[in-house]
């Protein structure tokens, strides 16, 4: 009988485009839409910055040669992309009783087992993505393991700001922790554009935020206290930062369960940048797609050994960046 699997329905790149249009389960970073995706055809990506000098021109006497321009420092850094493959199987037992000996026509039914395999796999890569991406948010992109993959800091010889809120202190000013936090973002912006500052807190850090006295006095009125009654954890403005509870973790392969941003912290960034932020996709290891922009996610099968069962390979190739680390400002609580 003819292996179904030879259905063009389940080539390489049907399945491709079926699990890149499975929904994101997982990831705020993804809602937000901040690490714009950004295709290459490379496994290296190369980030170029350039150091504008901006000086005051003198006045000089009528008749004088003019003032010589200064050109920026070019820097040039190379990324590798991290490679993220991921197995599954399709066994015969899977689709025992779905097609029946003989039957060459079930390719539907079989199609719903594939695609309950490949969400499972599309949600793993989601979770991966988001801790990757959050990483690259704190300055430090991590493996499953918690080894450093990239420090953003080191690379571009940039120290991270921090700014301690003290909200355990009562009489401890918000405010004028929101501006350091403003101004910061602001200086090393280095000439790009925001629209404004979110900031994503541990559970600690909100609640102490939202308890404490000056911004409890700052909402008594606002809207008839709305915000002292109402769930705010999704997001509320002060000072000119939004700031929103993050719970984001997730378990590695020995069973630790790893927080994306640790008890007591937050992390500040700006939104509506151009460039600060993306995610560069490699294109898979496969024969199709050498040359070829990469995509979220692949998928592929192909049959075992005796024809028992099919296995199914999935694989992302993503580096998210921050091409301006000095933006990223870690607030603490103590």
């Amino acid at each position: 009988m003819q292996n179904p699997f030879t259905n063009p329905a389940f080539s390489m790149a049907s399945l491709t485009a079926a699990i890149n249009l499975i929904p994101n389960r997982y990831g705020r970073l993804e809602q937000i839409g901040l690490f714009v995706p950004r295709p290459v055809i490379h496994r290296n990506v190369i980030v170029e910055e350039m150091h504008g000098i901006l000086n005051l021109l003198p006045t000089l006497p009528p008749g004088s040669p003019g003032t010589v321009g200064t050109q920026g420092k070019r820097k040039v850094r190379s990324f590798i992309v991290p490679h993220i493959p991921h197995d599954d199987v399709v066994l015969p037992e899977e689709v025992q009783g779905i097609r029946a000996f003989g039957s060459e026509n079930q390719t539907e039914a079989i199609a719903g087992v594939m695609a309950r395999k490949l969400e499972t796999m599309r949600n793993k890569h989601a979770i991966t993505l988001e801790h990757l991406r959050m990483g690259a948010l704190k300055g430090q992109i991590l493996d499953a393991d918690g080894s450093v993959i990239y420090d953003l800091f080191a690379e571009f010889n940039v120290t991270q700001a921090s700014v301690n809120f003290q909200l355990g202190t009562a009489t401890t000013k918000v405010k004028p922790k929101c501006n350091e936090v403003l101004r910061t973002i602001e200086k090393n912006l280095m000439g790009e554009v925001a629209t404004g500052v979110r900031v994503l807190c541990s559970t600690q850090f909100f609640d102490a935020l939202t308890s404490h006295d000056n911004i409890e006095k700052a909402f008594a009125f606002y809207q008839q206290g709305a915000a002292l009654v109402d769930d705010t954890r999704n997001g509320f403005r002060f000072g000119g930062l939004t700031f929103e509870e993050y719970v984001g973790f997730a378990t590695d392969a020995a069973g630790n369960v790893r927080k994306f941003i640790q008890d007591g912290e937050a992390i500040a960034f700006p939104e509506g940048t151009m460039d600060t932020f993306g995610t560069y996709f490699a294109p898979a290891d496969f024969n199709e797609t050498v040359n070829t922009l990469g995509q979220p996610l692949y998928a592929k099968q192909e049959p075992r050994k005796f024809d028992r069962g099919t296995d199914l390979h999935t694989q992302s190739n993503p580096l998210p960046m921050c091409h301006r680390p000095g933006v990223l400002v870690k607030l603490t609580m103590s």
